[in-house]
């Protein structure tokens, strides 16, 4: 087969990713890889898209390589494939399937991004591998690599691969009425941030009603009018000192004009089943906090034009960024059926959330993906010295062996409920233990 592996790591031939597709190749010496550096190169293919799509006619599979970036891909395998859609290519009936590393934080989110887009372009998926940035250093890690390689093989011979999903619908926007604007007596600071172009006037005409119905004064912050000079590298030059190593100031930005807003609310159009490149670029910029949560408590809001109702992967990112960020998410405001009620809700709940200073504790999403980073900044505490630092002075290095008192206790009921004619004369003594410190609480509460 012709496979052409479509590199995303913006570091191009030094990409950790690719040394396991470089393996692959080695294996597999029947098989021809024709390696496309699409997110190193892509300022070059947004000039002249033509190379590409020369790799492109030649190939049978569709290898996507790439590390995982804040719950996807990087912005520069965005931007790729933004441009392959709006070339027109056909790839129909061709198959592709997809290969990261990480940390595996949010890998699922970034596999389905990709599954998407490919199904889009008509490319018969096929499930991908998701390793852990050290896996090629050891045999499970190889041997995982290579039975995934079999598998896309037998996958192709056999005509197997995910089915594709039913045609989204049209979204049906809604006239957005918007009221004049007049902030004075407003008071507080609700950041809009958003990469709305001037010919997007669904989506500015949802900032707009937000704006006028929010009780707090607003700005907007427009993205596509910050010079930003590229996207993150994942080159750590910020791990130590939080500095990005572009010059283009946008970490003080970020740190200064954004994140010490009151709130922040976000508000994009759906693009290739995700905020779109442009986003995408602001989020991984976003990298030179680390793995800190730096908004903690900050209530977020969403405006979003777009079938955002079909977007499932979209909506678990959402609440995802919220949950790890320790964010009260308060609400998302799409354009499908009823933007002016969806508008004046989440405005309404966004005031309620500042007012009351309401932050509920996490779900699954956020005390697991915290998780990820907490095992991986304690490893990394030499380099990451920012993060380190942030962990320590919040709490987030809650390590379950710390808990002596809770374990020694846990071995003692082990102890009791392995003795058969002790567990028998217990009776119900078990349960009313554990229910006793609850009741203490109650009987204490007024």
């Amino acid at each position: 087969m012709n496979i052409l592996v479509l590199n995303g790591s913006p570091k191009g031939s030094n990409s950790i990713t690719l040394q396991t597709i470089l393996y692959l190749q080695k294996k597999n010496p029947a098989h021809h890889f024709e390696i496309l550096h699409a997110g190193a190169k892509i300022r070059s293919f947004e000039k002249d898209f033509s190379p590409a799509l020369d790799a492109i006619s030649r190939a049978d599979v569709f290898l996507f390589s790439y590390p995982v970036y804040t719950f996807i891909a990087p912005c520069q395998l965005h931007r790729f494939i933004e441009l392959l859609k709006a070339s027109g290519a056909d790839l129909s009936g061709k198959f592709a399937t997809q290969l990261t590393t990480s940390k595996h934080f949010y890998d699922i989110t970034a596999h389905r991004y990709i599954q998407d887009n490919c199904q889009d372009l008509g490319l018969k998926y096929i499930r991908g591998l998701s390793a852990d940035m050290d896996d090629l250093l050891n045999a499970k890690g190889q041997a995982d690599a290579e039975a995934f390689f079999r598998h896309v093989c037998w996958s192709v011979e056999n005509d197997i691969y995910e089915p594709f999903p039913a045609a989204l619908p049209a979204p049906i926007h809604k006239t957005v009425a918007v009221p004049d604007i007049c902030e004075s007596g407003r008071q507080g600071d609700v950041v809009i941030v958003t990469d709305c172009e001037p010919e997007d006037t669904q989506l500015q005409s949802m900032i707009d009603r937000f704006r006028a119905v929010l009780s707090r004064q607003s700005r907007i912050v427009n993205i596509r009018e910050y010079p930003l000079k590229g996207g993150c590298l994942g080159c750590f030059n910020c791990a130590v000192t939080g500095r990005c190593i572009y010059k283009d100031g946008f970490d003080n930005y970020l740190r200064n004009e954004i994140q010490t807003a009151d709130s922040i609310v976000y508000a994009f159009t759906i693009r290739d089943h995700s905020m779109g490149a442009r986003f995408k670029m602001y989020d991984d910029r976003n990298f030179c906090n680390g793995h800190r949560t730096v908004t903690i408590g900050m209530p977020v809001g969403y405006l979003i034009s777009g079938n955002y109702s079909q977007e499932s992967n979209l909506q678990t990112i959402i609440e995802a960024r919220a949950q790890v960020g320790s964010n009260f998410l308060a609400g998302v405001a799409a354009d499908e059926t009823d933007p002016n009620g969806e508008i004046d809700r989440l405005a309404k709940i966004l005031v309620y959330a500042l007012d009351n200073q309401y932050v509920p504790p996490q779900n699954f999403y956020g005390i697991g993906g915290m998780k990820v980073f907490r095992d991986l900044i304690w490893l990394m505490q030499g380099m990451m010295k920012a993060d380190h630092k942030f962990y320590k002075a919040h709490g987030q290095y809650d390590f379950p062996q710390k808990q002596w008192p809770t374990m020694l206790k846990m071995y003692l009921v082990g102890a009791l409920l392995s003795n058969e004619k002790l567990k028998s004369k217990m009776g119900s003594a078990m349960n009313e233990g554990m229910l006793a410190p609850y009741r203490k609480v109650l009987d204490s509460t007024k």
